[in-house]
């Protein structure tokens, strides 16, 4: 039996999986892309970014072209708090959870 060069087969697969691939409705590519997604394994620090984070980005950026920022000191204000709460919230347990130790 003939063995061919796992490069090739590799070559075939990825053009057999790009024919299906454009036969595939909307709804479908969307599943087959979470799929592909939930395959491949993040990076050592989890700093891949998902599709859905992408596109999440890519619309941030776009608003941000037309918009004006808002400053962070705003924001906490419209809660009522202040970047001195919020950094003392940085380090307390949420309520109701068990402070955690490291190591």
């Amino acid at each position: 039996m003939l063995k061919v060069p796992r490069e090739i087969a590799m070559a075939a697969d990825r053009h057999h999986a790009h024919r299906l691939l454009d036969q595939l409705g909307p709804g479908q590519l969307d599943a087959v892309v979470h799929l592909l997604e939930t395959m491949i394994a993040p990076d050592e620090d989890g700093s891949t970014p998902s599709n859905a984070e992408r596109n999440a980005i890519a619309e941030a950026d776009e608003w941000l072209r037309h918009n004006q920022p808002s400053a962070h000191e705003e924001v906490l204000a419209e809660f009522g708090l202040t970047i001195a709460d919020w950094e003392k919230m940085g380090h307390e347990s949420p309520p109701g959870e068990t402070p955690r130790r490291d190591g």
